[in-house]
């Protein structure tokens, strides 16, 4: 289930905005302090130097395109053809200067992406924050955000701060060209620039949380529909097409309702926007018509101030005429900020609950054992076992029984680590010489020899091996489907039963032969027969194993039973 994120709509407060540069500084600082960091800052020169060349081409086109205008002016054919050839080279330069920026930018861009895609992919496993995040209230679908606000950050980020450097550089070379010819000019795209800006800022503000909103709710249509596809079969056997197709509607109508909120104050922003453009071509006419109409500057001189204003009022004018996107790309940097906050907050909240912890845990034991191990849900608010203890060794058994919500899968995920326990000793072997077999097992995109393969990656087994263990766990049949290319790749979530699923989880296991395995209602979708076969192979193999089940045949492949009460309370007897 996706859980909404409150987000404040006013994101312009003074609080917002510094939070949101913290965030932008920390992470571009942590690239280019990286290990792509030489490349990073090679590339970043470069475009820096493309950007000057390309503002001093612009600035002396404005020169070459004011003395061709003249020379056709006073009808001066030499001055024509000279002008114009100079006018044509500083064309070719422009264009050569432009394409290699654009390969030079957009190489950063994904340099960057590439960077920083790895960057959060790392973390989000490390310490298992990809598990700890599900029940966050302040991140959704951070899968989204590792992917499309990432990869418009980057872009984004260096579109922007190039664009700043080039208003910078344009700025200052045309400001000296308007100033030479009329100071006036300099004064009145400086005020028109700046009032523009802020009602650019007044009338857009509102977009930053619609964009905002915007994100999460397409993130939440999208994560629906695919819901939908990895249940198509549930949902066929409940017959929930109208439940789904209302659930889908009313996420689709939240996207609607916020695009139309978007393309609203978007036409608001319009209306100034396009005012505001048309008005700045009259503006430098109505200073310098009159000049040139006295015979006070020639009609090159008009051409090249109109060029000049225009470039100097769009250097100072880049808030409002690209306020739109900003306040997307304002967004972008919220939800990538939250989601990097949150990963460094785990990992200073895995150091400290390490550091404070009165439980214990040794992982270089060769045995499992629980020491007056008090085990507590995430939250801390519930006791589902109070000092539990026993100890079992290799090929040794135990099988955890109790009513449904009494914590039995709760000890199997303390032990592998995934929830915090209160106090007490936890010994076990390291985390690689242990196996946890869900009801579900997963089923890795990939061949059937992927599967079998699976969580190691650089492991290869051999195909005796791998003939010998898919006979014992009797998935003969299931190799036969791909004509025994265990290479062949087709979706085996979909083609395979729940039960020939966990025949392949339990393929795994032996193939992996760890010291022990953890059985969380692992065999609930086989037969009798079945469930026989794999415990018997499980004791012959002397791996030890402890399993969590309702069923009472269960029992005989168990030489113990931890009975789960209510309150925390527990019993061990003998099967």
């Amino acid at each position: 289930m996706i859980k909404s994120a409150k987000v404040p709509l006013d994101f312009i407060a003074k609080e917002k905005l510094s939070k949101t540069g913290r965030q932008l500084w920390q992470i571009t600082k942590a690239f280019f302090k990286s290990e792509r960091r030489v490349r990073a800052r090679g590339l970043l020169t470069l475009l820096l130097m493309l950007s000057l060349a390309f503002v001093g081409v612009t600035v002396l086109t404005s020169y070459v395109g004011r003395d061709l205008i003249t020379a056709i002016e006073r009808k001066d054919i030499h001055a024509y053809w000279s002008s114009m050839g100079r006018y044509l080279g500083t064309f070719a330069a422009a264009v050569l200067i432009n394409v290699f920026y654009r390969v030079a930018e957009q190489s950063l861009a994904l340099l960057w992406r590439e960077w920083m895609a790895q960057h959060l992919i790392k973390r989000y496993f490390n310490n298992r924050a990809y598990y700890r995040l599900r029940g966050s209230d302040s991140i959704d679908n951070p899968d989204q955000r590792i992917s499309e606000d990432v990869r418009n950050f980057t872009l984004d980020s260096l579109g922007y701060a190039l664009l700043v450097v080039n208003s910078v550089m344009t700025l200052i070379g045309f400001l000296g060209v308007l100033w030479s010819i009329s100071g006036a000019l300099v004064g009145v795209a400086l005020v028109y620039a700046i009032a523009g800006t802020f009602m650019c800022f007044v009338i857009g503000r509102r977009l930053v949380g619609l964009h905002y909103d915007k994100y999460q709710k397409e993130a939440d249509f999208r994560y629906s529909l695919v819901r939908v596809r990895d249940n198509a079969e549930s949902i066929a056997f409940y017959r929930g097409e109208k439940r789904e197709h209302v659930d889908l509607f009313h996420r689709l109508s939240a996207v609607v309702a916020n695009m139309r909120s978007i393309i609203v104050w978007n036409r608001n922003l319009g209306f100034f926007r396009n005012s505001y453009n048309y008005l700045a071509l009259v503006v430098p006419i109505l200073i310098v018509a009159p000049l040139f109409m006295n015979g006070k500057m020639p009609f090159g001189v008009v051409t090249q101030t109109l060029g000049a204003f225009a470039q100097v009022l769009g250097a100072v004018s880049i808030v409002a005429d690209n306020f739109e996107g900003l306040s997307s790309y304002l967004a972008g940097i919220q939800r990538l900020g939250i989601l990097w906050d949150d990963l460094d907050d785990f990992d200073a909240e895995e150091d400290r609950s390490a550091r404070e912890s009165e439980s214990q845990l040794d992982e270089t034991s060769s045995r499992v054992k629980l020491d007056h191990l008090t085990v507590l849900t995430p939250d801390g608010t519930k006791l589902l076992a109070k000092d539990l203890s026993f100890e079992m060794g290799l090929n040794q058994s135990l099988i955890i029984m109790g009513a449904s919500g009494s914590g039995k899968s709760s000890i199997i995920r303390t032990i592998a680590g995934l929830w915090p326990s209160g106090t007490g000793l936890l010994e076990r072997p390291a985390l690689h010489h242990l196996m946890f077999l869900p009801q579900r097992p997963y089923m890795v995109p990939g061949s059937l020899r992927d599967q079998l393969h699976y969580p190691v990656h650089d492991r290869r087994v051999d195909e005796e091996q791998i003939s010998k263990v898919i006979e014992m766990v009797n998935l003969a049949e299931v190799l036969a489907r791909v004509d025994g290319d265990l290479d062949r790749v087709i979706d085996w979530t979909n083609v395979l039963s729940l039960g020939e699923q966990q025949r392949v989880a339990f393929a795994r296991l032996f193939l992996h032969q760890p010291m022990f395995v953890f059985l969380d209602e692992a065999t609930s979708a086989l037969d009798e027969d079945n469930q026989k076969r794999i415990y018997e192979l499980i004791l012959q193999s002397h791996i030890g194993f402890i399993s969590v089940g309702h069923r009472q045949t269960l029992v005989q492949y168990h030489e113990r039973v931890l009975h789960l009460r209510s309150a925390g309370e527990w019993e061990l007897t003998d099967a």
